[in-house]
């Protein structure tokens, strides 16, 4: 997939359900529900950030910004792991 096509395909999506399914990346839709826009405004900068050139790298801008949002809820005094983020490489 070309970068042209890349970013046809991610101005296509309507809603960020479309996204995460798209690049196959559980979710929980009461966590979507819950932080629908600071998922959205984590996810776009990602992508403002560094242009996705493939599927691969839209996909990781994607799950960065479902984990950074998951662990941000997490208290910051005690070690725990990320739970609900199933994409989450940090366990």
């Amino acid at each position: 997939m070309s970068t042209t096509n890349i970013q046809h395909t991610l101005s296509s999506f309507t809603c960020i359900e479309q996204a995460l399914d798209h690049f196959d990346i559980d979710y929980d839709s009461r966590f979507i529900d819950e932080y629908r826009l600071p998922l959205m405004k984590k996810f776009n900068g990602y992508l403002i950030l560094q242009k996705p050139d493939d599927w691969f790298s839209a996909r990781r801008a994607l799950k960065n910004a479902y984990c950074n949002i998951q662990r941000s809820r997490l208290d910051k005094h005690t070690r725990q792991a990320c739970r609900g983020c199933t994409s989450c490489q940090r366990r």
